[in-house]
């Protein structure tokens, strides 16, 4: 059976980066696709530019408010004929910076979007799946949900809690037939890694890659998904190390201080949006 063709797929933060490329890759296998973005007029501009591709909708989304959350959710249902079959909570935000900088704004808008946007999703979406025992849910973390990376400490804290929240979801409702799984990019070439140097932690993937490892999950469901797929293993070594053994690695792969030091310049229109990433932007 296919898990891709005629099927209703909502996403959110879809109007760039990783979520329109997921868009792209699910419209070209026949997917029925509802994207949802906090930026009103980038997410029609999406829209404009998918419909060639294949039957897309798109509507406003702050993940960050249930009752947004809740509007969007009955919308992609009116367009898939009742139901959702697949949701895939991708809306993220990375500030980065030493934690003592941080302010409450920003420490608020990267937990609520990264983390309770994702716990949101999951509630709004789980009642229908396990009613009629089949969905899917991929959520989008990161590898920094296993390593930890100075200068992204709320940043991790946030995807840690997606990871673990993910592989429990999964067990507690496999019994009803339906699939939880999390997909964990490494450093993506979108905007969260602008003004950041590229080190050999941190060389890049291009959002095609994640993508085409978001399908492949589709097609074949797993709970734990890594991309490339031996980086699992490196995470996990890490976890496993002391101290001094993790901050060594950190050293030797050029993650003890890219996101301490960088181009602020380069990356203030990012962090602007990202530390108060909350509420639609309509113009």
């Amino acid at each position: 059976m296919d898990n891709i063709m005629g099927r209703t797929i909502a996403i959110t933060g879809a109007a760039r980066g990783i979520g329109y490329a997921t868009a792209k890759a699910l419209l070209a296998r026949g997917a029925r696709v509802v994207i949802g973005d906090r930026d009103v007029a980038l997410q029609e501009s999406a829209v404009a530019g998918l419909t060639k591709l294949g039957s897309v909708s798109g509507y406003p989304l702050d993940v960050t408010d249930r009752q947004s959350f809740e509007t969007f959710l009955d919308k992609a249902r009116v367009d898939g004929g009742g139901r959702i079959d697949v949701l895939i909570n991708n809306a993220g935000v990375m500030p980065i910076g030493p934690f003592l900088e941080e302010s409450e704004q920003s420490i608020r808008s990267t937990l609520e979007v990264n983390l309770y946007g994702v716990i949101t999703g999951c509630q709004l979406v789980l009642p229908e799946m396990i009613a009629r025992r089949s969905g899917h849910i991929i959520n989008i973390a990161s590898l920094s949900g296993l390593i930890p990376v100075p200068g992204q400490v709320v940043y991790v804290g946030a995807k840690f809690g997606v990871v673990g929240l993910t592989a429990a979801l999964a067990d507690e409702v496999a019994p009803y037939g339906v699939d939880v799984s999390v997909v964990m990019p490494p450093f993506t070439r979108t905007e969260l890694i602008s003004g950041t140097k590229e080190t050999i932690g941190t060389k890049p993937v291009e959002p095609e890659e994640i993508a085409a490892a978001i399908v492949k999950t589709l097609e074949k469901p797993k709970t734990h998904v890594a991309v490339p797929p031996l980086l699992r293993f490196t995470a996990q070594a890490s976890q496993m190390l002391g101290p001094r053994g993790r901050r060594w690695m950190n050293r030797k792969l050029g993650l003890d201080n890219v996101f301490l030091e960088f181009d602020t310049a380069a990356r203030k229109n990012y962090e602007d949006r990202a530390r108060t990433a909350q509420g639609v932007v309509e113009d």
